[in-house]
């Protein structure tokens, strides 16, 4: 297509398919499908988008036809693929000016650049990062915007790519554009906040979308672009700066009322006045009172309630004063710093035991320095004061000592996520042991806390832990057995749970004592069903620790499910959500399939009418019984499923379909033989949402998924589907196989998933060879499919230029797992072995493909496979030879 001559055509033609006379624009659209795959109309309809002086309404359409054309024919293997040379022109073309000044365009622009990039970038388009970064620092501020707009996109595309080789590119990328991205942040913030303080609010306006631009770009760059951002200095620095721009933007208000309030206030708040109300906080409103202390004597657990919580304490007066603490510490902790350490500093040593007085001062100042930890982190060395102060404190055994041992306890817990090394993590867990021996029962509550936050912070590390473990786990579950208060007992139980997840199997030889006990504290609860919750996820986590050994709980663990997750009993209203959790860890860890397991499966009819938030974890555990037994679980309830599923189907949400179908998909893959008859009511819409085209493309992806099963492991089942399709649409047999072939090719890219990109190419592959007239027509969509998956799952061996399948796997090996890792549960190993036996992993592509042509030729004799290959593109066909060499 002639440019000069063309653009004038396609112009006319485009101004015609935005009439409203459909007399007009039918014809006009019929007119730009053909164009589609002229060489040059993608130039053409760049001229145009890019032309201002042109309708808004031409250009808006021109973009959109760019960009489906992007979709359909930008890859090289797709059928009427543009040409490289043409390709080049327009990346040029996309970025040369960021100068569309109506918002729609310039976001329809700036997805289309995210598209290519998608496919080209960074091998093909190294230039577009580093043209893009030139072009949001420059002055003009359209200019700029647009950049800052298609900079987000491209990341956000280039961020959602999931194959490991697009995910190592990724992190080279974000690793050397973060320090870039953080000081362009900080540029457009900085701009923001000076605006929006001098009160010009259209400025501050255009600012803050760059801003929040800049912001996005860095989330994805964050979350994506690193294995572990919390290790790398940037990332961390970043994060700080967000909150430290937060207390800016807070403070940043500049109308007439708030400058007069912030005159009031600072004439108000001075010096003497901040110190004085500091002092007068917590040393009268913070110290324990004589009834607080008398229910500490006569009523421990309760106290500890209230402390926490409890109805009486939200009514009192403490925590009213020490929320007003925190916000003014944090309004000025400048200067109420100083005077908070003076405090500290004058309280240093053993405080006298027959001063009680002096005893519940030090309580209430150590009480203020918790709850300001994070404004005290650089003010306070508290890994000092710890080992120098602190831990002596621990160590008074004293009775009257006791507040500030339970204090300084909870000190240290408000502290170790904040600024506590690692080193001493075994010091703390030797005064944490002995603690949990203190004669007084509050001391030990508060002590079990403690342990909870430590065990939970991000610094926590087993073999430091490990020494501790069983002495730990004794003490926990002795204070369990002597708490009586529900609230109490729940606590205790989350803080075992806590230690239970982090240590994982090493938990194993610690927890005979505490599964012997729960059955007789799960018949003590029957009136407390929030006690249940916390006996619940106790037991997920001992599940998940107990591994195949879990088995031996099922006389107690089995009944549990059954009445968590019954609907017609009265306690799954509190219960439901984990013991649907609690049912499927026991079957991801189970090592065989029982029979009192598989009748628990008789409620699950009633939760999948339900169509709740739970529905998700109702499919997990399908899945679960698929992979453990399928021939026994579908034997016995495969009717009953299909009933229900065809039922939801109907009325759940998109999203909800595609997970239904996964585990369809699941039953195809694991039993190919008995599954699809099983599930036959379901497949005639699976199939009739290919031919009509099903436009969200998540849905066509799992509906491709289901039928590439079919297609290619029970050949015969999909021949009596196809018939049966033929017969209820009145249509030719072949009519709807060349429909079927059609649309799969068209919506290729819909599928994502590597596995199924390949399942799809060696589904449409099975069809050869093949006399089929339809099949033979399809015979260059089929092609192109496969060059896809090809593309997808070969990778070349440097050393010898070789191509292997990356995704076959030869034999299945017990995984090794190192001490920070998780060891797999026995659905991982299930899962691993049922991979041994599924074409995806077993059949090289390559060597599938080399097969079926062969075949193919050897049907049509030489002649007649020549004229079939001549269909087509003879690049494809040259690039299908390269990964065919060697055959």
């Amino acid at each position: 297509m002639d440019l000069n001559s063309a653009s004038t055509i396609v112009l006319q033609v485009l101004t015609q398919a935005t009439s409203q006379d459909t007399a007009v624009l039918k014809p006009a659209e019929e007119q730009l499908k053909q164009w589609e795959t002229q060489p040059g109309f993608y130039s053409v309809l760049l001229n145009i988008f890019t032309n201002h002086t042109l309708d808004v309404n031409v250009r808006w359409l021109a973009v959109l036809y760019f960009k489906n054309g992007i979709d359909r024919y930008w890859r090289r293997v797709a059928p009427h693929a543009l040409s490289e040379e043409e390709k080049t022109t327009l990346r040029a073309g996309l970025i040369a000016n960021f100068n569309e000044p109506v918002n729609q365009i310039a976001t329809q622009i700036s997805v289309l650049i995210a598209k290519v990039a998608r496919v080209d970038c960074p091998r093909q388009w190294p230039e577009l990062i580093p043209t893009l970064l030139e072009s949001v620092k420059v002055q003009d501020d359209l200019r700029q915007h647009r950049a800052l707009l298609t900079f987000y996109h491209v990341t956000k595309t280039l961020a959602s790519k999931r194959l490991a080789a697009d995910r190592k590119l990724f992190y080279d990328l974000a690793s050397g554009i973060y320090s870039f991205a953080c000081s362009l942040w900080n540029h457009h913030t900085d701009t923001f906040l000076q605006q929006a303080c001098r009160g010009d609010e259209a400025a501050a306006t255009n600012s803050l979308e760059r801003t929040l631009l800049s912001l996005k770009v860095l989330r994805k760059l964050t979350v994506h672009g690193f294995v572990e951002p919390h290790r790398s200095a940037e990332v961390m620095g970043f994060l700080h700066a967000v909150f430290e721009r937060l207390k800016q933007f807070l403070e940043c208000n500049s109308s007439p009322e708030t400058l007069e309030a912030h005159k009031i206030k600072t004439a108000f708040f001075t010096y003497p006045t901040l110190m004085e109300i500091c002092r007068r906080l917590v040393t009268h409103y913070f110290l324990l009172t004589e009834e607080e202390l008398t229910m500490w004597e006569e009523d421990p657990e309760g106290f500890t309630v209230e402390e926490t919580g409890g109805d009486s304490w939200k009514y009192s007066l403490r925590p009213c004063t020490e929320v007003l603490f925190i916000d003014i510490f944090h309004e000025y902790n400048q200067t109420l710093t100083p005077v908070l350490l003076e405090m500290v500093h004058s309280l240093q040593g053993t405080t006298n035991m027959e001063d009680t007085s002096a005893i519940l001062i030090k309580d209430a100042v150590y009480n203020a320095v918790g709850l300001a930890a994070y404004e005290l982190f650089d003010s306070v060395d508290f890994d000092q004061w710890f080992k120098n102060q602190l831990l002596a404190e621990l160590q008074v055994s004293h009775n009257r000592y006791k507040p500030i041992r339970r204090r300084v306890i909870w000190l240290i817990g408000q502290w170790i996520s904040v600024k506590f090394k690692s080193d001493l993590r075994p010091m703390l867990y030797e005064a944490i042991r002995n603690l949990l021996q203190d004669q007084d029962l509050v001391v030990r509550i508060e002590t079990a806390t403690t342990l909870k936050l430590t065990v939970d912070d991000f610094e926590f590390r087993t073999d430091q832990f490990l020494p501790y473990l069983e002495s730990m786990f004794t003490l926990l579950f002795q204070l369990l057995q002597e708490v009586t208060e529900c609230d109490t007992k729940m606590h205790v139980l989350h803080v075992l749970s806590c230690v239970n997840e982090r240590v994982n199997v090493q938990i194993r030889p610690y927890v005979g004592c505490l599964v012997q006990y729960l059955p007789l504290l799960w018949k003590q609860s029957e009136e407390h069903n929030m006690l249940r919750c916390a006996i619940l996820t106790t037991l997920i986590h001992l599940v998940q620790g107990l591994g195949a050994d879990s088995k031996n709980l099922y006389p107690f663990l089995l009944p549990v499910i059954q009445l968590s997750t019954d609907v017609s009993q009265p306690p799954h209203v509190y219960l439901l959500e984990d013991g649907l959790e609690l049912w499927l860890v026991t079957l991801e860890n189970s090592p065989c399939l029982t029979p009192e397991l598989l009748r628990i499966f008789q409620n699950m009819s009633a939760l999948l009418e339900l169509s709740s938030e739970n529905l998700k974890n109702c499919f997990k555990i399908i899945n679960a019984y698929i992979f453990l037994s399928s021939t026994e679980f579908l034997q016995m309830y495969a009717v009953d499923l299909c009933r229900s599923f065809c039922e939801l189907l109907k009325d759940i949400t998109t999203e909800g379909q595609v997970q239904a179908l996964k585990v369809v998909e699941n039953v195809l893959k694991v039993n190919p033989v008995l599954g699809p008859q099983m599930f036959q009511p379901l497949l005639p819409s699976v199939f009739k949402g290919i031919i009509d085209g099903e436009r969200y493309p998540m849905l066509m992806s799992t509906y491709l998924g289901v039928m590439g099963r079919v297609l290619l492991q029970n050949t015969s089942f999909f021949s009596l589907l196809l018939n049966q399709m033929a017969c209820e649409l009145g249509q030719e047999l072949d009519q709807i196989l060349g429909n079927m072939i059609e649309m799969w090719v068209d919506r290729m890219d819909n599928i994502t998933q590597p596995e199924r990109r390949k399942l799809s190419a060696l589904a449409l592959l099975s069809l050869l060879p093949s006399l089929n007239g339809v099949i033979q027509d399809k015979f260059c969509g089929i092609i192109h499919v496969t060059l896809e998956g090809l593309y997808d799952v070969m990778t070349e061996d440097p050393e010898t230029g070789t191509y292997k399948d990356c995704m076959l796997m030869p034999h299945f090996e017990e995984p090794k797992v190192t001490e920070d890792e998780e060891p797999p549960t026995e659905q991982d190993k299930r899962k691993k072995i049922l991979a041994l036996k599924d074409p995806v992993h077993t059949v090289s592509l390559q060597q599938f493909v080399y097969e079926k042509l062969k075949a193919q030729q050897e049907l049509l004799g030489e002649q007649g496979f020549h004229a079939l290959m001549e269909t087509v593109d003879t690049e494809v066909v040259a690039q299908l030879q390269e990964f065919l060499q060697g055959f």
